[in-house]
């Protein structure tokens, strides 16, 4: 039938060439027209799978919290991050054709005015007491908020100090920022003094410093990045705003990172896409290398290769037919399809130059090549089509879909390997071989390896069974976060951020039916020992109000006077701010014989050249000292008249993402330590979820999808053994047979994972996709041996057989291991155990198989040794199992 099918292929070459191409010009245009990439990752897995469920229940409740972008603001002060924060939040608000929601988690009207009462009762008494013993600062400050105002301040300092009234520590910090601030201006540099800082005596927390906006873009699945356009925006307005993207830069006191599930999926497919031009190049230009290795021909090599193009364009079509778009990871299908559909290329090109050698004509040639490795390309395809079927009933749908398009993609590489290859090679007529096609310094090899056929296998089952132990010891890494780059913002933003518990984004989200039902089931979550905070709608409604709003009043009823005095001077003129800081400066001195004058006395030198500088420069002093002591004013009169908040005069917005639409509530739960460490998220993850079954999030996504992928990896595996078993079993009929194809390529799969612990190198969900990559390559090769064994073939790595697989290994390792070049981690690492698959790949192959197979079972005909076209009848005589015995 196979013989038929190519004897056809080359009596009507022309006809077949022009169908194939016909069908490769219209799958281009249909490919073209239906080509579609969804980088939507949460398509991966299936919708079906319980945790799935509930994220995808969390996500209806609370859409605005979904494909969201995160500005992370950081300041050199607090006003400067705040006032970043609120002009980006604002202004993004403003771009309805890119932002579809913006919101601060941290800061607005709502906290500037209820910052108090969101306090423990403790943190608040502490507050205030530090207040009302500032009032001595805060009343002439609130009655002259100017540059004189504020040396008149300093001045009653100095002078407190030296009658013994105050400490001359207490006023270190505040002469030492003024000093910079002043020095600053001087120098004709930006410069704010930063009064919350001052007032707190330096002692701020990190969230003081670091501010949140929260962003939905809009997105376009249909781009390879499909924030970008967002992203794009998002910087812009930050470049107006003078907020620095990224570092530091310059005079910039504020800088803005975005991260966040849209930002790290799009530096993804950026870093994906980075050296995908260098990759591709040195991947087409190896593969034609090793192609012409094989076949010695020119002719042979375009042969081969316009094959492989039109069967991949034919299946890209009909893959996107089939699935309606790629993902992610059913994009992989041309490498697949490369990688593994030129392997039949070169095996029906390099069996039928060694059947040329024999041939008097290439038509007979052709056929004998159909009758040499027909049976076996067919058997490996079978195989190769069940290992990819047996993704589809996975949970894991990126690579079942990948699965459905490669298996379809191994039927059309097929067909076209005896059809239109043998046709091109027809029109082509490459040159008559000169001598036969054979690897004959490789023969002593095969004579060595049946001769010691048992201790070759004693050592195998010795490595074997000393290294079983390593496999109980395999390390998995399940945090995706892993496999990306921590160089790009995103990644290392998002790990700067899992340092502090309170901004970690490893957080879990557990939905309670009600809002009454939330502190019963807060209160079960935070005795877990993994558990650091729980925010959820009461902590924005605490329940402890009337105590706070007593201790807030009794603060009010103090300095409410001092903050709203009845009479204020009149603003100051130059001159009088030129007395007030020649006076200052002059009570500074005073100070000069104390020990810890030193602040003092440089304020001073400041002071004097700030008095004698230009008018401008004063003015800009006075902007720097009182730009953020005006705005800590009119906070400090807010945050001391708040009204009681109830569920009812929340802002909208703000009980919007804490209580859902159907009257769910929503608790956000922080882990303790480091959560970008396995160990502390599994810990996290499987504690919450004692207490909230059906809690969701990034923590639990992750430990999660660990198991779906694994198990879809191991269902897929082991339905893929079973049904290549079947096949195998029906087709050559003998269980040695059987075991003899699988038992080598399970030994390489051993050793593969062995080395995966020797060199310390863990699985993870990128490199695990390699596995069923090279159990495809491996079930290959071992079938082409296993079949030419039977054919009675002998010195098989003296064979044509063995230049073919070895070729085909190479261009599949080209095909797959470029990817070690790649500068995203997760696609290095796919590389790096493709390679060291394929090396155990082939060493099976090469000598394990031989060593179990032993000599052939039959002498093959000297007239025509079916399945050794690469060895001449006179030589394959010599090589008989008889010949090598009597050696």
């Amino acid at each position: 039938m196979i013989e038929r099918i190519v004897a056809f292929s080359v009596q009507r070459r022309w006809l077949v060439i022009a169908l194939v191409a016909l069908a490769t010009v219209v799958s281009a245009g249909m490919a073209a027209h239906l080509f579609r990439i969804n980088t939507d990752v949460e398509r991966l897995i299936d919708k079906d799978v319980p945790w799935r469920q509930d994220e995808i229940a969390y996500e209806k409740a609370f859409p605005q919290r979904t494909g969201t972008l995160v500005a992370v603001i950081d300041g050199q002060t607090p006003e400067e991050a705040e006032e970043a924060a609120a002009n980006l939040a604002k202004a993004l608000a403003e771009r309805k054709d890119a932002i579809e929601t913006v919101y601060r988690p941290d800061g607005g009207p709502f906290f500037e005015k209820n910052g108090f009462l969101l306090l423990s009762p403790p943190e608040l008494t502490k507050t205030t007491e530090q207040l009302v013993q500032q009032q001595g600062l805060l009343g002439p400050l609130a009655a002259d908020p100017s540059l004189r105002g504020v040396m008149r301040v300093l001045g009653l300092g100095a002078r407190g100090v030296k009658s013994g009234d105050a400490k001359l520590e207490d006023l270190d910090r505040p002469m030492s920022q003024i000093d910079e601030t002043l020095r600053k201006v001087l120098a004709g540099e930006p410069a704010r003094l930063s009064w919350q800082t001052l007032l707190s005596n330096g002692k701020l927390k990190s969230t003081d410093l670091r501010k949140f906006v929260m962003i939905q873009p809009v997105l376009d699945y249909n781009a390879l990045q499909p924030g970008a356009m967002a992203t794009a925006v998002v910087r812009q307005v930050a470049d107006g705003l003078k907020i620095t993207n990224g570092d530091y830069k310059g005079d910039s006191g504020v800088r803005m990172r975005l991260t966040g599930p849209v930002a790290v999926a799009d530096d993804e497919f950026a870093t994906l896409a980075e050296d995908a031009g260098l990759n591709y190049s040195i991947t087409t230009g190896a593969i034609v290398l090793f192609v012409w290795l094989a076949v010695r021909s020119a002719s042979l090599v375009g042969a081969v290769l316009l094959t492989t193009f039109a069967g991949l364009t034919v299946t890209a079509a009909i893959g996107l037919l089939m699935v309606g778009e790629l993902n992610p990871i059913s994009v992989a299908f041309a490498a697949l399809f490369v990688g593994l559909g030129i392997d039949f290329g070169i095996q029906f090109a390099v069996r039928y130059r060694a059947d040329r050698f024999e041939q008097p004509d290439l038509p007979s040639a052709l056929r004998a090549a159909a009758r040499g490795v027909g049976w076996s390309l067919t058997l490996a395809a079978i195989s190769l089509i069940a290992g990819f079927f047996a993704f589809l009933p996975t949970a894991f749908r990126g690579v079942s879909e990948l699965g459905l398009i490669a298996g379809v993609g191994m039927i059309v590489a097929y067909l076209f390997s005896l059809t239109l290859l043998p046709a091109l090679i027809a029109v082509f007529k490459p040159k008559m071989e000169a001598k036969a096609v054979e690897t004959t310094w490789m023969a002593g090899v095969d004579e060595w390896i049946i001769e010691h056929r048992k201790p070759v296998l004693i050592a195998v089952a010795l490595i074997t069974v000393a290294g079983i132990p390593l496999l109980f010891k395999l390390p998995f890494d399940s945090n995706p976060m892993h496999l990306r780059s921590p160089k790009v913002e995103s990644i290392a933003t998002y790990l700067d951020l899992t340092k502090d518990p309170e901004t970690s984004p490893n957080v879990i989200e557990v939905l309670a039916p009600s809002v009454e039902a939330v502190p019963a089931l807060a209160d079960k979550l935070t005795k877990l020992s993994a558990v650091a905070e729980i925010i959820d709608i009461d902590t924005f409604v605490p329940p402890d109000q009337d105590q706070k709003l007593a201790i807030i009043a009794d603060t009010a009823q103090l300095l409410g006077p001092i903050l709203n005095p009845s009479r204020k001077p009149p603003p100051p003129t130059d001159a009088e701010n030129v007395k007030a800081i020649k006076d200052t400066a002059a009570a500074l001195r005073t100070l000069n014989g104390a020990a810890a004058a030193k602040p003092a006395i440089a304020l001073a030198g400041t002071l004097d050249a700030l008095a004698t500088a230009p008018v401008a420069i004063r003015e800009a002093a006075s902007v720097a000292l009182t730009t953020d002591l005006k705005t800590l004013l009119t906070r400090l009169r807010d945050l001391l008249s708040p009204q009681k908040i109830t569920l009812a005069n929340l802002p909208p917005k703000l009980k919007a993402e804490w209580v859902a639409a159907d009257g769910r509530a929503r608790i956000e739960v922080h882990p303790k330590g480091n959560s970008n460490d396995n160990t502390v998220l599994r810990s996290f993850a499987k504690e919450v979820q004692t207490v909230a079954p059906h809690a969701t999030g990034a923590p639990i996504a992750t430990t999660s999808s660990s198991y779906t992928i694994l198990g879809a990896f191991v269902q897929a595996a082991l339905t893929a053994l079973v049904l290549i078993f079947v096949i195998l079993s029906v087709a050559l009929r003998k269980p040695w047979d059987v075991a003899m194809t699988l038992g080598p390529l399970v030994l390489a799969t051993l050793w593969t994972l062995m080395a995966l612990h020797l060199v310390g190198m863990p699985l993870n969900f990128a490199n695990i996709i390699a596995m069923p990559l090279m159990l495809a390559v491996g079930v290959a090769f071992h079938i082409y041996y296993v079949i030419a064994w039977r054919a009675g073939v002998v010195d098989m790595l003296a064979s044509s057989l063995t230049r073919a697989i070895f070729f085909s290994a190479l261009t599949t390792g080209t095909a797959f291991g470029s990817l070690v070049l790649s500068s995203h981690p997760g696609t290095a690492s796919m590389g790096k155990l493709l390679a060291l698959s394929l090396f155990f790949t082939l060493v099976a192959a090469f000598f394990v198989v031989p060593a179990f197979l032993g000599p052939p079972p039959k002498q093959p005909d000297p007239k025509r040794p079916e399945g050794d076209g690469a060895v001449p009848p006179d030589l394959a005589a010599k090589r008989s199992p008889e010949a090598i015995a009597v050696k």
